[in-house]
């Protein structure tokens, strides 16, 4: 009976300390979204928005003087595009993330070794695509944990850098504890109604959405179930070129903030 209550005092006082440790951060739900950018002027998430973004060490778009893109793709799960998408960036020198689930890892694994060998970032986007608002912290790191091993033992690589929340729902305390385990979180400034598989309007409706809101430092998201943005990309990845644009990876993004803190301490 005496070991019964001492395993009670140690639970409580592991619960307690579990959850006072992230008291600071506030875990209210919040739901991307922002103003669209139009005229090539930036999208506009709002100062709240911006401020925490930037307390926290996120990001969602680039520098507003510089014609940057950051292409970035969500794989949830395989619909027969990827590889088409894949063989348009190979072709136009285009470096991308790819956002990837468990889902993904299980039943593409030949597209995931092809995104690393070819180049690409790979980036988490959980195991089972959770509102991570609405798990608990250690449910929360083994989502994470389980899409970096799952990746390692696919393609090598040992360290993921970059998350994307799933279903753009985030707080201050899954920001906090993502950061804890090394991820920088990575928004988008341009995406538009392309994942519905069974409403897909053709390649003109998806060129249309990305050149009207295009803007210097977009951090674009596609979902590579749709088909519109398979046909589409190579017309928009050179006709972006040729209005100037360059196409850059998320670890250039990086680099230049890191460059710029250095410049500014």
């Amino acid at each position: 009976m005496k070991i019964v209550k001492q395993l009670i005092i140690i639970c409580a006082i592991f619960i307690f300390f579990s959850t006072t440790a992230y008291a600071d951060f506030n875990n209210s739900p919040i739901h991307w979204g922002f103003k669209k950018g139009a005229n090539e002027e930036q999208a506009d998430a709002g100062k709240p928005l911006d401020e925490m973004i930037e307390r926290m060490g996120a990001f969602y778009k680039g520098d507003p003087t510089k014609k940057d893109i950051y292409l970035t793709f969500d794989n949830g799960y395989e619909n027969g595009y990827t590889a088409k998408v894949l063989d348009v960036l190979k072709k136009e020198k285009v470096p991308a993330a790819f956002f990837i689930t468990g889902h993904y890892i299980n039943s593409a694994p030949d597209l995931v070794k092809r995104m690393a060998a070819e180049g690409h970032i790979v980036g988490n986007h959980s195991w089972s695509h959770p509102d991570m608002t609405r798990i608990s912290s250690q449910r929360l790191a083994e989502e994470l944990e389980k899409v970096r091993e799952g990746t390692e033992k696919l393609t090598g690589i040992k360290h993921m850098s970059y998350l994307r929340p799933p279903r753009g729902i985030f707080s201050e305390r899954t920001i906090h504890l993502a950061n804890q385990e090394e991820y920088t979180h990575i928004f988008w400034s341009l995406a538009f109604k392309d994942w519905l598989t069974d409403q897909q309007k053709g390649w003109q409706y998806s060129y249309d959405n990305i050149m009207r809101q295009i803007h210097p430092g977009a951090i674009l998201l596609l979902h590579t179930v749709s088909k519109d943005n398979a046909d589409a990309l190579e017309k928009v990845i050179k006709d972006l070129k040729a209005r100037g644009y360059t196409f850059k990876s998320l670890d250039d993004l990086m680099m230049s903030q890191t460059f710029d803190d250095s410049i500014l301490y």
